[in-house]
């Protein structure tokens, strides 16, 4: 079977969204942007948009996308993960997205997705409470309670909500001016979250048919997204850490032709194989195992990658200025994004499947 990401097409778009990295997200490109007001660099978000279409390309061209699928997607965002390039495209994009795909409501799609399909519009999902599980509510009064890690929740221009109902499970549009933001310390600075505050804040229900059947597909392609991310990263650490031991030398020679470091680097390399492997089971199977198998190993694989990554580095790779940290930052950051890898293994795992 061919692999998705290995296309002819897939290999084009990689290509553009590296040569456009490569020359804009620099280091120093980086760091700039994960301090500024947005958290991200909106001339480069632009760019991407409007040249290569990225936001775009898994929503139906009649709502203003190009009408690809979730492979183009991961193709972008592991191009974004190399580099950790601070941008809108998980929470926006592909999250809400796809959740507004699923509510079957035209008119919500045909007024909001061609503002996102453009990047012109920035939308952000709530749902979760502090251990990754559904925790707001909707009743006659409106929604209530307090939403966890909602991606550029601070900023969006479009909040989009999931909450309980008396009959089920609703996704709600909700009003900016009903609700409190407040940007969070995080643990990777080149991710921007947000916590959203609900108090009987009116809201409109999107969904036509419960919202409840579409969560588990909602969450799926979630997790997949972030595994590209960790693929994509976890690559990029090794090829760092592999110059690095090149250029690196002691008692004459260059540390990595040392025979145990080119084990630990190989080792390595095995990680990231898999991960990409697993990543290619995920969107070519896409059941409930598969993706579980992606979390997991994409997981781990990038936590590897960074801490080695720090390690082979020796005392360089544990200051500010070098760019180490981040990746080892992004690894633990994504590792528990959608709940903790351990937690999707355990009895009671895959926590939007098993409370509703």
């Amino acid at each position: 079977m061919t692999d998705p990401l290995d296309t002819e097409e897939a290999q084009a778009l990689r290509d553009a969204v590296r040569s456009l990295l490569t020359r804009r997200s620099g280091p120093e490109a980086v760091r700039a942007a994960m301090e500024s007001p947005l958290g991200y660099d909106d001339k480069l978000w632009s760019t991407l948009c409007e040249q290569i279409g990225v936001a775009a390309l898994a929503i139906p061209e009649h709502y203003g996308g190009a009408g690809a699928g979730l492979a183009e997607v991961c193709v972008v965002l592991e191009e974004l993960g190399r580099r950790l390039t601070p941008a809108p495209m998980l929470g926006s994009a592909v999250l809400c997205g796809e959740a507004l795909l699923r509510t079957g409501n035209d008119e919500a799609c045909e007024r909001l997705l061609p503002g996102i399909a453009a990047g012109t519009t920035l939308a952000a999902l709530a749902w979760s409470d502090e251990d990754w599980s559904p925790g707001l509510t909707a009743s006659g009064t409106g929604l209530d309670g307090r939403a966890h890690y909602v991606l550029d929740g601070d900023l969006a221009d479009v909040l989009l909500a999931v909450a309980r109902t008396a009959d089920g499970v609703g996704l709600f549009e909700v009003p900016l001016d009903g609700v409190h933001r407040e940007r969070v310390t995080t643990l990777d600075p080149t991710r921007r979250l947000a916590v959203v505050e609900f108090a009987s804040t009116p809201a409109r229900r999107l969904d036509a048919d419960g919202f409840e059947q579409h969560l588990p597909k909602l969450q799926n392609t979630a997790v997949v997204a972030v595994a590209a991310e960790q693929v994509g990263a976890a690559a990029r650490a090794l090829e760092l850490t592999v110059e690095y031991t090149k250029q690196r030398r002691q008692f004459g020679r260059a540390i990595g032709s040392f025979q145990a470091l080119k084990h630990r680097m190989a080792d390595v390399h095995v990680h990231v194989e898999a991960a990409r492997s697993a990543l290619y089971a995920a969107l070519v199977d896409g059941d409930a195992e598969a993706v579980t198998t992606a979390k997991v190993v994409c997981s781990e694989a990038f936590s590897h990658a960074a801490a080695e990554m720090i390690q082979l580095h020796g005392g360089i790779a544990i200051t500010w200025e070098h760019d180490a940290h981040l990746y080892f930052k992004r690894a633990h950051g994504t590792a528990l994004l959608f709940g903790d890898p351990a937690g999707w293994l355990g009895p009671g795992g895959r926590e939007w499947e098993t409370v509703f």
